[in-house]
């Protein structure tokens, strides 16, 4: 009878543990490309970060943590929102709506620690950032 029923306890935590496993297997592989495109430029923006401080103040630890930490924490709001997304008509918009405006700071974030980290000059990214936005004007 003991037997029995430590086998029913790990059977019912194996079977919960593997739906729970499945249902974000499915949720990451169907929103891969969200999650790549989340991860590449959290960390491309970590990597110039982080040489342009290295060159700036020496490596600091506690900045190359805060990248790790900062990519682990937008991937849970990212899977969060498609939890949302995925159990509720007609919000499928909010992925858009919330890290899109995140992902094109985060770009904007590279090119300027690029910039300082010496791997754009900082002609170019005068340039590149006048033409986003022309209608303010020629830069003097």
């Amino acid at each position: 009878m003991k037997t029995n029923s430590i086998f029913l306890a790990i059977a019912a935590t194996t079977t919960t543990m593997s739906f729970i496993c499945s249902y974000f297997l499915e949720l990451y592989m169907g929103n891969l490309e969200q999650y790549l495109g989340l991860v590449a430029v959290i960390f491309i923006d970590g990597f110039f970060g982080i040489i342009a401080g290295t060159k700036r103040e020496g490596f600091q630890t506690r900045r190359a943590v805060s990248v790790l930490q900062r990519a682990v924490t937008w991937i849970v709001f990212l899977t969060v929102i498609l939890m949302v997304e995925k159990g509720f008509a007609y919000t499928a918009w909010l992925s858009e709506t919330i890290i899109v405006p995140f992902i094109v700071l985060q770009l904007i974030s590279a090119l300027k620690n690029a910039s300082m980290a010496g791997f754009i000059k900082a002609d170019l990214l005068n340039e590149i950032l006048d033409r986003i936005d022309k209608h303010k004007g020629l830069r003097k």
